[in-house]
């Protein structure tokens, strides 16, 4: 009886790799890949990374176009929004669908307001988006150029200009009084013409939206130097007649006037404090005092050059004035 053949464990486990590799290719060519059974005639799942208004977002999407996939996550978008790529572009696994949302915003410059919409992300960029406004490097915005926009803000542009001015401005002249005891006492004259001088002032000149709101001066230049101008009093007095007596005052006209019994109205005295040797000349306007030594009654002001108001009288002598 001839001998059983044994198999090594080896040549156990090559025939049982080859049973099953059979197996595989006997189902594979007759029955099919059940996994691909299980996708045929479904489109293939797309791995898609949405950006919306700043927010990101991983979708799985079956979708042939941006369009379809817009409608697929329901999102909508305004006639202003913007969409990359656009609506009829193919996508793909690993697409970048990027939507941008336009914000409606309020630009107030130069007294007038505009409703805009604006794709941008801050202030200064939704400005300079209007070609209509040119924003200077020292124009100012409120709020400040680099705030985010928001839905419904409200901005105002103020043009700043800061320019320096020169301006000729004149120096006032001084009036210089002397005497002159050749001229007579009632003559008064210009003897050298005053002449206003001038410097230039240079200024630092800011305007917002063309309005001056400050001016501060840089330096002055005086580039001509103004000239006194001198007027001649004279003093010569020439007396006549003399009296000797007592003065008193009142309030009368509040001018260089005085009462006097006898001299002829409107005529001039010469009237002497004789303590003091103060002197005024006052013109003859009214009558009186009468008694108690008095010769003169001088209007207040006149009473004050020469002596005291709270003595009430002066010693006094009264020369008629010639001249």
């Amino acid at each position: 009886m001839p001998s059983k053949k044994r198999f090594t464990k080896k040549q156990i486990f090559f025939i049982l790799l080859l049973l099953g590799l059979g197996a595989l290719f006997f189902q594979r060519n007759f029955f099919g890949n059940p996994r691909e059974s299980q996708t045929f005639g479904a489109a293939a799942e797309k791995k898609v990374t949405l950006s919306d208004g700043g927010f990101f977002f991983e979708v799985s999407s079956q979708t042939a176009t941006v369009g379809d996939f817009l409608q697929e996550q329901k999102i909508k978008l305004s006639d202003h929004d913007m969409v990359y790529p656009q609506v009829d572009e193919k996508v793909f696994s690993g697409s970048n669908i990027i939507i941008q949302r336009a914000k409606k915003i309020t630009i107030k410059e130069g007294g007038k307001s505009r409703d805009v919409y604006s794709l941008q992300s801050t202030v200064e960029q939704a400005i300079w988006e209007n070609k209509d406004i040119v924003l200077g490097d020292d124009d100012i915005t409120l709020p400040s150029r680099q705030t985010l926009l928001k839905n419904d803000l409200k901005i105002a542009v103020t043009h700043v200009l800061i320019k320096e001015e020169v301006k000729d401005e004149p120096i006032a002249f001084k009036t210089v009084t002397n005497e002159d005891d050749k001229l007579g006492w009632r003559i008064k004259k210009t003897t050298q013409k005053g002449v206003a001088g001038n410097r230039q002032v240079k200024y630092k000149v800011v305007l917002y939206d063309g309005k001056e709101i400050s001016r501060k001066v840089l330096e002055k230049n005086v580039t001509q130097d103004p000239v006194d101008e001198i007027v001649t009093q004279g003093t010569f007095v020439k007396t006549g007649k003399s009296y000797s007596g007592v003065s008193s005052w009142y309030a009368y006209t509040g001018t260089m006037a005085a009462a006097n019994p006898w001299l002829p109205m409107g005529s001039y005295v010469k009237v002497t404090n004789k303590d003091n040797s103060k002197s005024v000349i006052v013109k003859i306007n009214d009558r009186g005092p009468f008694g108690n030594g008095r010769i003169i009654d001088l209007d207040k002001v006149a009473f004050e050059k020469i002596a005291s108001l709270g003595q009430g009288t002066a010693n006094i002598k009264m020369e008629v004035v010639l001249n």
